[in-house]
C-alpha cells in the first residue's frame, strides 16, 4: 500500500491535512489503518445490485461527512470497527464471493482509498472475479477517485443536495454540492452502464434520499440529474428517511404521502425513467445495529464477518 496519500491528508474534500501515518486521526476519525465493522450478503439494495445472491456489503469504519441523522452513526462517529490487513480484507472479499455475492459493495470508504485499493488488488490476484462497487456519500476527492479508477466497476454515489444551506445544516459540508457533482461526472467518465442479464456490472447509479420538508432541494437534484446524467446513469430515489439522532437540527418526521406523490410527478416531468423509486414506508425496524453479529434483520442480511466475532 502506498501510504504517502495519508500524510498531510487530502484524500477527500475536507483536506484536513492530518498525518494519518503518524497515528493522527483525520476529520473522518481514522488513521492510516483500515478498519471495517461488518461484511454480509445484503438483500436490501436495488435489484440490479442485490441480484440473486445478495450484495457482498463491507461497511468501512469512519466517515468524512457529518450527517446529523446518520443511520450508521455507530461506525461513522462512534469508532466501531476492527483493523484489518490487506490480506484480511482480501479474504473477506473472497468469502463473500464463495457465499454467492454478486458483487463486493464497499460502503463509506472515501477516506481509506489507498488501503482499499491495495486490498482489492490482492483479492483480484487471489481469484476475486465479481464486480467491485463504490458506495459513497458523493463527497469524494479527485485523488481518491484517481486511485480507484481501474479497480471499481460500479459507482453508487449519493447526491444528497445541491443546496449549500442544507449541506451545511445537515451534513456539515457547505461545499458538498460542488464536490459531489464533480465526483459524479468523473464517475460517469470512468464507467458506462453495462449489464450481465439483469445484473449491473458497470456504470453509475446516483442515489438521492428525500428529506421531509425539503422537497425543493429534491426537485433541484432531479433537475440536475436530468440535465447531466440521464442516459448515462441510473437514478435511485429513496424515501427511507428516519429521524435518528438528537437535537433540533433534524427533520422530526417521515416523508409524507403528499410529498411522495409530488416527487413521482417530478420524475415524470423531468422524463427520468431509468432507475428506481423506493416505496413509501415508515418505520425503524430495518435500521442497523452494529453491536449485533447481524446488524440488519435476517430478511435483509446474512452476516459473513463482524468486527467483534470475525468469521
Amino acid at each position: 500500500m502506498d501510504i504517502t496519500s495519508y500524510r498531510y491528508c487530502h484524500l477527500c474534500p475536507r483536506s484536513c491535512g492530518a498525518d494519518r501515518t503518524a497515528g493522527k486521526a483525520g476529520y473522518c476519525g481514522e488513521t492510516a489503518e483500515l478498519r471495517i465493522a461488518s461484511a454480509s450478503l445484503h438483500r436490501g439494495e436495488e435489484p440490479p445490485i442485490t441480484g440473486t445472491g445478495g450484495s457482498g456489503t463491507i461497511f468501512v469504519s469512519g466517515c468524512n461527512l457529518g450527517c446529523v441523522f446518520c443511520q450508521n452513526f455507530q461506525i461513522s462517529r462512534q469508532a466501531m470497527g476492527k483493523p484489518v490487513s490487506e490480506s484480511e480484507f482480501a479474504g473477506i472479499c473472497l468469502v463473500l464471493q464463495e457465499k454467492g455475492a454478486g458483487n463486493i459493495n464497499i460502503v463509506t470508504g472515501s477516506h481509506a482509498a489507498p488501503a482499499l485499493a491495495a486490498g482489492i488488488d490482492l483479492a483480484r490476484e487471489k481469484g476475486l472475479g465479481i464486480p467491485v462497487l463504490w458506495n459513497s456519500s458523493g463527497y469524494d476527492g479527485v485523488e481518491s477517485l484517481a486511485i480507484l479508477k481501474d479497480r471499481i466497476d460500479v459507482y453508487l454515489p449519493d447526491l444528497k443536495t445541491l443546496d449549500s444551506g442544507i449541506a451545511k445544516r445537515f451534513f456539515n459540508a457547505p461545499d458538498y454540492a460542488e464536490h459531489a457533482a464533480a465526483a459524479i461526472k468523473k464517475m460517469m467518465e470512468y464507467r458506462e452502464l453495462k449489464y450481465d442479464g439483469e445484473r449491473l456490472v458497470s456504470g453509475v447509479m446516483v442515489r438521492h434520499l428525500a428529506l421531509p420538508g425539503c422537497l425543493e432541494a429534491t426537485r433541484e437534484v432531479l433537475g440536475w440529474f436530468a440535465e447531466h446524467c440521464k442516459g448515462r446513469a441510473l437514478l435511485s430515489l429513496m424515501t427511507q428517511y428516519t429521524p435518528v439522532g438528537s437535537g433540533k437540527n433534524i427533520p422530526d418526521r417521515y416523508v409524507s404521502e403528499t410529498e411522495y406523490e409530488t416527487m413521482l410527478g417530478w420524475l415524470e416531468e423531468f422524463g427520468i425513467e431509468d432507475g428506481f423509486c423506493q416505496e413509501l414506508a415508515a418505520g425503524s425496524e430495518w435500521l442497523p445495529d452494529f453491536n449485533k453479529s447481524n446488524p440488519f434483520s435476517s430478511e435483509l442480511s446474512s452476516p459473513v464477518w463482524h468486527w467483534q466475532d470475525k468469521f
